[in-house]
């Protein structure tokens, strides 16, 4: 498969996953596609944490609320850290943006599936500190998302886009 071959075939899978794990060798190669994106200043405020293990997803999957991915057998929980860049500017947001984005390519290109949760972990409940606080996470990262990798056993819908002559132009704005 090619870059451009993953790019085109990733979506949003929300589905149901197989009951089979998914090798750490695999896990490894999709976490050093995200620790290999661009980084801000090179600052690299972006780390991850693998679960495969089935009591602390179980741990995990009792604070996510609404329950989703629930029978992924793993999960990448993507971690930031605020780090001033350049010019008092901090580019975490980007530097993890980038790293997940590299993680869903990886793992189309491996045969898995996944899906981009950070509302679920964000939002004023803090359910990602108390999955940090599950996962041992210090005060000074923040659980940002979490990427749950597996097997899909559900069909894969893909979202319908619009046209690229809406979306992109040469040379300027254009209406259409």
């Amino acid at each position: 498969m090619t870059a451009l071959d993953a790019i085109k075939n990733r979506t949003s899978y929300r589905g149901k996953y197989e009951n089979i794990s998914v090798p750490r060798s695999d896990l490894t190669k999709i976490m050093e596609a995200g620790l290999s994106a661009p980084s801000g200043c090179n600052k690299q405020t972006t780390s991850l944490i693998v679960v495969d293990d089935a009591e602390l997803l179980a741990r995990l999957r009792e604070v996510i609320s609404p329950q989703v991915a629930e029978t992924a057998p793993a999960i990448i929980c993507v971690l930031t850290r605020k780090i001033i860049a350049y010019r008092d500017k901090c580019f975490n947001v980007q530097d993890y943006s980038a790293a997940i984005q590299n993680m869903l390519l990886a793992a189309v290109e491996l045969g898995y599936q996944s899906c981009w949760y950070e509302g679920h972990v964000t939002d004023s409940d803090a359910i990602g500190r108390k999955m940090a606080n599950i996962l041992n996470v210090p005060e000074d990262y923040e659980l940002v998302c979490f990427l749950p990798i597996g097997i899909a056993s559900q069909s894969i819908k893909h979202a319908d886009k619009k046209p690229f002559s809406e979306r992109a132009w040469f040379n300027g704005f254009w209406r259409v």
